[in-house]
């Protein structure tokens, strides 16, 4: 018998083998295959074992679930599904929300006596890198492994994972004390650029994975949210520089 299950909290090669070592030695399982990027399993069983024992299996880092095959015939139950997801995935992102309306917030706060939208967006994107860097600072060890499952560059030179929630702080740092703010819009541009490309390919892709914006602290899809997050630095970047030229 073949399944396929849903693993969620694999963020590295570390992790994969991890999964096919503790499933592997489980009675009947005569084969594992582990897809890292799509976070999925795939098991050859000569007697069926059921979810629960599966779990119960790995360490409690990983969330298993049995995968569920679409059916055509049935609207009602893939819509009532689909909503049941879309739920799950708002309360999933409901921490990253939550920072963006904090940081809005204050950033509104500190001008709102002598409002200028150019000072808002500079203490918004200030605070906006130093609040990130900070959460992807608390796993320096694991923030790299789960950048590198999006970011192209980071795919490519490994180091630039490990100094990415440097390059943060230092833009954040940058932008808060004005600090040569025009060079710091155009690395923005750069990173966040590079960082979108690899986002929307993710999501054409419609691969399920972790996204790394706020370390490995918080459980993150990478969803449009994440698209739209790198959008508004990206947007408010370009203002920036076309106010100032």
């Amino acid at each position: 018998m073949k399944h396929t299950y849903k693993i969620e909290g694999m963020t590295c090669n570390n992790c994969k083998a991890s999964v096919e070592k503790y499933l592997s030695e489980l009675d009947n399982i005569t084969n594992v295959t582990v897809n890292l990027e799509q976070g999925e399993a795939e098991l050859i069983m000569s007697k069926h074992i059921d979810t629960e024992t599966l779990q119960n299996a790995l360490p409690k880092k990983y969330n298993l679930s049995e995968k569920k095959e679409e059916n055509v015939f049935a609207s009602s139950s893939i819509s009532s599904n689909s909503l049941e997801e879309e739920k799950s995935k708002l309360q999933q992102l409901k921490p990253l929300l939550l920072i963006i309306f904090y940081i809005a917030s204050a950033s509104v706060l500190l001008h709102y006596k002598n409002w200028s939208w150019s000072e808002f967006m500079l203490d918004f994107m200030g605070l906006f890198y130093i609040v990130f860097s900070f959460f992807k600072m608390l796993d320096l060890k694991g923030f790299p492994d789960s950048f590198r499952m999006y970011d192209p560059l980071a795919k490519r030179i490994p180091i630039y994972g490990w100094i990415y929630p440097f390059i943060e702080t230092a833009l954040g740092l940058m932008f808060l004390m004005r600090f040569e703010v025009n060079i710091a819009l155009i690395i923005t541009l750069v990173v966040l650029g590079i960082t979108t490309i690899g986002v929307t390919k993710t999501l054409l892709d419609k691969k399920s994975i972790r996204c790394a914006c706020l370390g490995t602290a918080l459980k993150l899809p990478m969803t449009e949210a994440t698209f739209i997050e790198n959008a508004i630095m990206i947007v408010m970047a370009i203002l920036m520089l076309l106010n100032k030229f």
